[in-house]
């Protein structure tokens, strides 16, 4: 069974009811790696955002293990499948109350905030519990998309959604944001991603399954990595 599906999915502009994307179709199974390339202006982040349920789709349907998400259930989807937006969005305060903000959500008020598994994770790249006292306005771009990264992760998704998650960063902090994804992906058989990026070389990387995406719609298959 597919995790998620889209089946003839399409969005408009409810002004002049312009398609955005339409008659988009796709699968996500268990333990796949998605990637979504194309240029900008493809409608990749618009194509994103509505397999997230963050917009609306005015046509077809989306499947989650299988069946339609109810509008009661969208909160609980959204609890299992998490988006990342490409530029971070952090509140006033340290790292660890941004860390904190996601319990405080219906969604997230049966788990518990672990502070030892973030600082297991914050080793990865070399930073110590010191970093979780440091304000979110002396973090670099790249800091900022590292803690957005980790503030998906702890919630242990089975999805994650990524939106250019590396687009805004230098060479080095990308390079150790897809090492964290990769080792998010490896820890459970289960897990799976869709990444959108306009990048082929990080695409093959990143990619077991690659779809190219123009003008608002899936136009092939662009291979597989290794």
């Amino acid at each position: 069974m597919y995790i998620l599906e889209l089946q003839q999915v399409g969005r408009r502009v409810t002004t002049d009811g312009q398609w955005l994307i339409r008659n988009v179709s796709l699968t996500l199974s268990p333990s796949e790696r998605l990637v979504i390339c194309g240029r900008s202006g493809s409608a990749k982040s618009v194509l994103l955002r509505v397999l997230a349920m963050l917009d609306p789709c005015h046509v077809g349907q989306i499947l989650w293990q299988g069946k339609q998400v109810s509008d009661a259930q969208v909160p609980r989807f959204r609890s299992q499948c998490i988006y990342l937006h490409q530029r971070a969005a952090m509140l006033e305060g340290s790292v660890e109350e941004n860390l904190k903000l996601p319990y405080q959500l219906a969604n997230h008020r049966s788990l518990q905030y672990d502070p030892e598994f973030i600082v297991d994770w914050l080793k990865q790249v070399g930073r110590d519990e010191e970093f979780l006292r440091r304000s979110s306005d002396d973090l670099s771009g790249g800091e900022r998309q590292m803690v957005a990264l980790l503030r998906a992760i702890q919630l242990n998704p089975q999805v994650l959604l990524l939106d250019e998650p590396t687009s805004a960063v230098d060479s080095g902090t990308e390079s150790i944001i897809e090492e964290l994804i990769d080792r998010w992906f490896r820890a459970e058989s289960d897990r799976a991603f869709v990444w959108v990026t306009h990048d082929r070389a990080q695409a093959s990387r990143m990619g077991d399954r690659q779809i190219i995406m123009e003008a608002g719609a899936l136009q092939k298959e662009g291979g597989h990595a290794g």
